[in-house]
């Protein structure tokens, strides 16, 4: 599911970084990190950094009790798609805030690039989208999104979202403690945005709206 399509309230700084090596869509059992990007070469001397320091080791698995996270792609299309259209209405009111995702229309050519896409993004260290799933990964529960800060002030934000079902059993907020706690300790940034939780959209979305009408943010110093 793409991050991008959750809402105008929500936008991204367009970074651009070196290549790094390809990584399974669901790591392998041992979780082993994905390795950070080479430096890129004078030819490159002209992009932006990354929000995150080179020598970071991205996660590709996180396990908890009664869920692990993984990184979304292709392998995860047809969890991903059932996911969120059994929750149509739902995603709409409490994730994108809008008709445009999901809507019945997605097709599953559709969510496939959608997946390519965020392996895309993952894999050059611009966004990072995973899958929510049950242990034995047989279904997707929801998704969490670690993506760059548009806001002066803010190193990351960070949204998710579960199904209707996942919500009405207590998980949404189940996931965003845990979320929190793992930002925290396996993640660099020093201040992260929650949208719609931790910070509420009434104060989120003007000042996302000020910074796209100014100059962009200052990069916080790691």
């Amino acid at each position: 599911m793409k991050l991008g399509i959750a809402g105008a309230a929500l936008s991204f700084l367009v970074l651009t970084s070196a290549a790094c090596p390809a990584f399974a869509d669901v790591p392998a059992k041992s979780g082993a990190p994905q390795a950070a990007p080479k430096s890129a070469g004078k030819g490159d001397s002209g992009a932006r950094p990354s929000f995150l320091p080179d020598n970071f080791t991205v996660p590709v698995l996180a396990e908890a009790v009664g869920f692990k996270l993984v990184p979304l792609g292709p392998s995860l299309a047809q969890k991903d798609f059932d996911a969120y259209m059994s929750s149509i209405e739902h995603l709409q009111t409490t994730f994108s805030r809008s008709p445009n995702w999901p809507h019945k229309g997605i097709s599953s050519a559709d969510a496939m690039k959608d997946m390519e896409n965020e392996q895309a993004r993952f894999k050059n260290r611009k966004s990072f989208a995973y899958a929510v799933l049950t242990p034995d990964g047989s279904r997707e529960r929801g998704c969490v999104y670690v993506s760059p800060s548009t806001v002066e002030g803010y190193d990351a934000v960070v949204r998710m979202w579960v199904t209707k079902a996942d919500y009405d059993a207590g998980f949404d907020a189940e996931l965003y403690k845990w979320v929190t706690g793992w930002i925290q300790t396996d993640w660099p940034f020093k201040k992260v945005a929650y949208p719609g939780r931790s910070i509420d959209w009434a104060t989120w979305d003007p000042m996302v709206a000020a910074n796209k009408a100014g100059a962009a943010p200052k990069r916080q110093n790691p």
